[in-house]
Order: C-alpha cells, then sequence, then structure tokens
C-alpha cells in the first residue's frame, strides 16, 4: 500500500549500513552546474597557487625597521671630558667599577654635579658591551641623537631676527670633523645655519659635536634629501647661490653678492662640488692661493669664505 514503508524494497541501505531514501531530489541536485572551475592560481591547495603566493612575497617590499639607537656612544677619558667641556648634551655618564680616578675623571665627575647629569657605575664587561668593546678606559658617555632642522628653518630664523639669510651647505662632505669646524666658522661669522645632505654625507656626531666647540647647540644643522632641489628652492626664496671652486670665475674678495642674501656651497676637498650642484650655482667663487697649493679642507675653506662674506657685510 502506499506510505507503507513495511513493504519489501522501501528502504534500502547503503554499504555502512545507514537508510538512504530514494535518489529524488537528492540527485538532482548533485547534477547541478557549481560554475566555472577557478583557476590553478586560485584554488589554495593547488601548487600553482602557492607559487603564485611565494612570488607575491618576495616582490613585496618589507617594510623597514624602525630604529630604536636614538643616542651613541662616546668612550674614552679624553674624548669624554672635551665633550663635557664643550657642553655637548650628555645624558649619561658611566664609569666602570673599580676605575681609578684621576684628574680627568674627577673633573668630569665635578661637571656632571654642575650640569645635574647622571653618573652610573657599572661592570667593566658591561660597559665593553654597551660601547661594543671600545676602547673606552673605565668611562663612556651616552648622547642623544642629533635633531635636525629643516632646511627652511634657516630662513625663519634670519627672518625673526631680522638679518639677511646667510647659510653654509657642505656637498660631498663625508668627515664629521669637517663638519664641526663649519659649523663652528657658521656660527662665529653670523650664518644661520648649515644645510647637509641626507646620504653619503657627514653628519652630527660626536666627533662633529667635539669638534664644533660647542657651537652646534647654538646653530641648527638642516639635512635635504636633494640638494640640487633645495638650492632651486632657496633661489625662489630670493637667495643667491655662490659655490667654491678652484676654478672659480670670480675671487673671494670681489663677491659683490656677498651683501644680499646668499647660500655658500662647500665641496669636498678631492672632489669639490658635484657637477649638478654646480651647474645650480649662480656663481662659482675661487679662494686666491698660493701657487705650491691646490686646496684646502672644507672646514678651512668655509671659514675662510665666510670670513670675507662677514667683512664685506660689514
Amino acid at each position: 500500500m502506499p506510505g507503507n514503508s513495511k513493504r519489501r524494497g522501501a528502504i534500502s541501505k547503503n554499504a555502512k549500513g545507514n537508510p538512504t531514501a530514494g535518489s529524488g531530489g537528492r540527485v538532482r541536485r548533485g547534477l547541478e552546474g557549481r560554475g566555472p572551475t577557478p583557476r590553478a592560481e586560485e584554488r589554495p591547495n593547488h601548487k600553482a597557487y602557492r607559487a603564485a603566493r611565494a612570488t607575491d612575497r618576495r616582490q613585496t617590499p618589507k617594510p623597514r625597521k624602525k630604529r630604536t639607537d636614538d643616542f651613541e656612544w662616546a668612550a674614552g677619558r679624553n674624548s669624554v671630558l672635551e665633550l663635557a667641556r664643550e657642553g655637548v648634551p650628555v645624558t649619561t655618564l658611566y664609569v666602570a667599577e673599580g676605575t681609578d680616578r684621576d684628574d680627568r675623571i674627577r673633573e668630569l665627575f665635578k661637571i656632571a654635579a654642575e650640569r645635574g647629569l647622571a653618573v652610573l657605575e657599572v661592570s667593566k664587561g658591561e660597559l665593553d658591551r654597551l660601547t661594543d668593546r671600545a676602547v673606552h678606559q673605565g668611562v663612556a658617555a651616552k648622547i642623544p641623537s642629533y635633531e635636525y632642522a629643516h632646511p627652511d628653518e634657516l630662513l625663519t630664523r634670519a627672518r625673526e631676527a631680522g638679518e639677511t639669510p646667510l647659510i653654509v651647505m657642505l656637498d660631498g662632505v663625508t668627515d664629521p670633523r669637517n663638519l664641526g669646524a663649519v659649523v663652528r666658522s657658521a656660527a662665529g661669522f653670523g650664518a644661520h645655519g648649515v644645510v647637509v645632505a641626507e646620504r653619503r654625507a657627514a653628519g652630527m656626531t660626536a666627533s662633529a659635536w667635539k669638534t664644533s666647540a660647542g657651537a652646534a647647540a647654538r646653530l641648527p644643522v638642516a639635512r635635504a634629501t636633494n640638494l640640487t632641489r633645495q638650492l632651486k628652492a632657496y633661489q625662489e626664496a630670493g637667495l643667491m647661490v655662490a659655490g667654491l671652486a678652484a676654478d672659480g670665475t670670480y675671487s673671494l674678495p670681489d663677491l659683490d653678492l656677498a651683501d644680499g642674501p646668499l647660500v655658500l656651497v662647500v665641496g669636498s676637498e678631492g672632489k669639490g662640488i658635484s657637477r649638478l650642484v654646480s651647474e645650480t650655482c649662480d656663481v662659482l667663487v675661487s679662494i686666491p692661493m698660493a701657487s705650491g697649493l691646490e686646496s684646502l679642507n672644507a672646514g678651512v675653506a668655509a671659514g675662510v669664505a665666510l670670513y670675507a662674506v662677514a667683512e664685506r657685510r660689514r
């Protein structure tokens, strides 16, 4: 009879013994289309998919790691003492346990007490580790990384002081001692700042701080991504650009531009200023020299040129 499930053959059992209803709609659903077959690269279990993902990972640039070393170390009794004498912004002095207290150490302690600097006593092994095994002679100093200004801030500095802008730009100078010497001369002769390149150039390290004799605390040093582009920006702001070159068209004493807004470009001792920077300069100026001497280092050349500009402005 209809609906009598007890009749023979009304319910079949599969191989696992589970009751299964007649084929009916289940078969129809199984025969329904599922759309086009995905490409091999789109199927997660396919080797082509894994190969494509690996290629993407190789081509995607990895994010740069943030630097956590926002300070540097100066080591050695003489070096640390000179930094302290010149007013370099030391944050902490480290002294190894058992270090002999000679005159330099006693002077360091006196300066630390006057300036309120922290003094920490650590083991020699710990000081070796902190300074990367430098020859520290039992003394080291932690110095915060220099905070560079923006090149436009140098113009603001001149404007706020009501003075004619005078900016020094260094092209290709890689010795931090030369940078420090230029900063010292720039501060002494009334410049409003120094501009250096962001890459392949000397930065304000402990050595530069020391050579500047503390002038880096009074005069801003700015970093520019592209010196040529920055020079053009200064020119658009009304400044003239004079580059120091051995084969300059004008002699330094005859530089009429010294009275007005000026950028003085100083190159390295070996290569001088680069081609693009040279082509951007409004004039190229030479320093009169004795025939037996070809060039001066950047620190001396900048000092001579800045003195000449200062005399002209007076």
